[in-house]
């Protein structure tokens, strides 16, 4: 059995003026810096044996951050777990997309959820079966989470927050992925009240939350 603790990376300055990010490529700030730090310290309450990221910096300098608190090798970038593909609505505030894109008015260039479900399951199969036995730390994006969550359907509502820094186990078994537990405790929850999440953050997967495509 292998377990793979996903992590979403922490704040940007996007993030924080309610900004789509998507696929670009926006660094942290320093309240993410501290996020990563914070959930480098949680982590640290268990032995692993490696870290992955997306290649998107946001994530890459959130798993280097991991990793050195948990003095661990650097980590290694799986191109896959990259966010999800927002098209042009990317660098977009919630207001501008609501004026462009009012109602259900679709966004050029959007990935679908099912197409970002097809990238991401199979690489994070294939890690945890070139891992056997192994506990591993994935660094990736809030959409990607959310893909997962759905993928391997767990009881989890829409409207519950995926922040920051979160931290959210799943294990491999019998040739495929089931949650252990959303925002998993480690001995002190990885949700912090007050944080803004996914959906608060980004008005198209709100929109997906409240059944608006």
């Amino acid at each position: 059995m292998t377990f793979l603790y996903l992590v979403r990376h922490g704040e940007t300055d996007w993030n924080r003026a309610h900004r789509v990010q998507g696929t670009t490529d926006i660094p942290l700030n320093e309240t993410g810096r501290a996020q990563a730090l914070r959930a480098g310290r949680l982590l640290a309450r268990r032995s692993w044996d490696g870290v992955y990221t997306s290649p998107l910096s946001r994530a890459s300098e959130t798993a280097t951050i991991i990793s050195a608190e948990l003095g661990l090798m650097d980590p290694s970038p799986v191109p896959e777990l990259a966010e999800r593909n927002y098209g042009e609505a990317e660098g977009l505030t919630d207001r501008q997309i609501a004026r462009r894109y009012p109602g259900t008015t679709p966004v050029p260039g959007r990935e679908s959820r099912e197409a970002v479900a097809a990238r991401v399951i199979p690489a994070l199969l294939q890690l945890a079966e070139g891992n056997p036995g192994r506990r591993l730390i994935v660094c990736s994006h809030g959409a990607v989470i959310r893909t997962l969550l759905m993928a391997v359907e767990a009881p989890i509502q829409r409207g519950v927050p995926i922040t920051n820094g979160s931290i959210h186990s799943f294990r491999h078994i019998g040739g495929s992925l089931e949650l252990i537990e959303f925002d998993d405790p480690i001995e002190r929850a990885s949700v912090v009240e007050g944080d803004e999440d996914l959906e608060q953050q980004n008005a198209l997967e709100e929109r997906e939350a409240k059944g608006v495509s």
